[in-house]
């Protein structure tokens, strides 16, 4: 995850991360030096839609295993002793689960900060209050597109409306609500648009995902972005973000994106570039197995939500923490054994590049990442 919004001019120094941390874990968690990883958990693998690009594979049947409600709350009762600062429910769709509100309220009262990550088009304005009573911290809703692209590619008519009812419904409620944007060439053309309407709605926080090769993405690779609008892309949120003040704009699965901000600015201003370099060492790169891991349907453990072929243990039969503790030390050495430009790279422990996308292109997660943009001669002598 890279913040552009902190990174970028006075919005962020080290100083001020460090002491916000306690009070603002969702939005600085990412350059913590002390917490545990966030816990992705995907606690339905059914959903009401079926997006082209979801990469769990999603859709209206229920052919997994489950947490019962006694099994969620044994896991999210192992959390805390692994100083979790958020655990984010996402499916599947959620609020398809009848239980999320008791566990949403069970991992609040635990000392955890739940939050969503949901399509949208199920929330009333009396659910969207029922889900800041349980205890729920903020809202991620998924916007593919203008009306006509993003309909296309939840493949439901009028989802568009109903994700955007969702987020107002939020808001209404007083819960903080963002827009998840996956970005890939059928909705390139529709970004700056659907920013705009961010910004007009007052939403405080717009993530930019970058595409990653799994599940229904897997056949999505041919539509990912080429290199040049890559460029294009990192350079028009980088000036939105630098001219945008009631927003915060992030960009998320490709930490090459905080490579680029850092060598651009160090042309411009190389003491605000230090201050960035410094940020991003301390958020170190790809999360995947660090800061981040994963928790499938069934209770299966995996680096993240997208890699899903390394499956670390199963907390129905041993918990989380444990794993943890056991696991961590691998993904620390990965960059080390990292190949291809990847491993070249001069900063290779800002990023370390996306290691789903390098199995699915190169059948080797240690293999460069071929969603990187910059040129490898100008990441070893620093220029752009």
């Amino acid at each position: 995850m890279i913040n552009l919004t902190k990174l970028i001019g006075a919005k962020a120094t080290i100083s001020e991360i460090i002491k916000k941390d306690a009070a603002n874990k969702i939005s600085s968690l990412h350059f913590s030096r002390a917490q545990g990883p966030v816990v992705v958990w995907n606690m339905t693998a059914v959903c009401n839609l079926s997006c082209k690009h979801c990469y769990l594979g999603s859709q209206d049947n229920k052919q997994v295993k489950e947490f019962t409600t006694k099994e969620a709350k044994s896991f999210i009762s192992d959390l805390p002793s692994m100083n979790v600062p958020v655990l984010l429910f996402t499916g599947g769709e959620p609020l398809l689960r009848q239980d999320i509100f008791e566990l949403g309220e069970f991992a609040a009262n635990s000392g955890l900060r739940p939050v969503i990550s949901t399509n949208g088009t199920l929330i009333t304005l009396e659910r969207a209050r029922t889900i800041k009573d349980a205890g729920f911290q903020y809202v991620g809703v998924s916007i593919d597109g203008m009306e006509d692209v993003h309909n296309e590619f939840r493949r439901l008519k009028n989802s568009f409306a109903l994700a955007w009812e969702g987020i107002h419904n939020c808001l209404s409620a007083g819960l903080p609500t963002g827009v998840r944007f996956t970005v890939n060439n059928h909705n390139l053309a529709d970004l700056p648009a659907v920013l705009d309407l961010a910004i007009k709605e007052a939403i405080p926080r717009f993530c930019l995902y970058h595409l990653v090769y799994a599940g229904r993405g897997k056949e999505m690779v041919k539509d990912d972005l080429r290199r040049e609008e890559n460029l294009q892309l990192i350079n028009f949120l980088i000036d939105k973000a630098a001219r945008t003040t009631n927003m915060e704009i992030l960009t998320v699965d490709n930490p090459a994106d905080g490579v680029y901000l850092y060598l651009q600015k160090e042309k411009e201003s190389p003491q605000e570039a230090a201050e960035i370099k410094s940020l991003l060492e301390m958020a170190g790169g790809c999360s995947a197995g660090e800061k981040v891991v994963n928790v499938s349907p069934e209770g299966n453990i995996y680096p993240c939500q997208f890699w899903r072929d390394l499956p670390l243990g199963n907390v129905r039969t041993t918990p989380l923490s444990q794993i943890w503790q056991e696991k961590i030390d691998f993904f620390k050495q990965l960059k080390a054994n990292l190949k291809g430009k990847c491993g070249r790279c001069s900063y290779k422990e800002l990023c370390g590049g996306c290691r789903v996308r390098a199995k699915v292109i190169y059948g080797d997660y240690l293999a460069e990442d071929p969603a990187c943009y910059i040129e490898e001669e100008k990441l070893r002598d620093g220029s752009l």
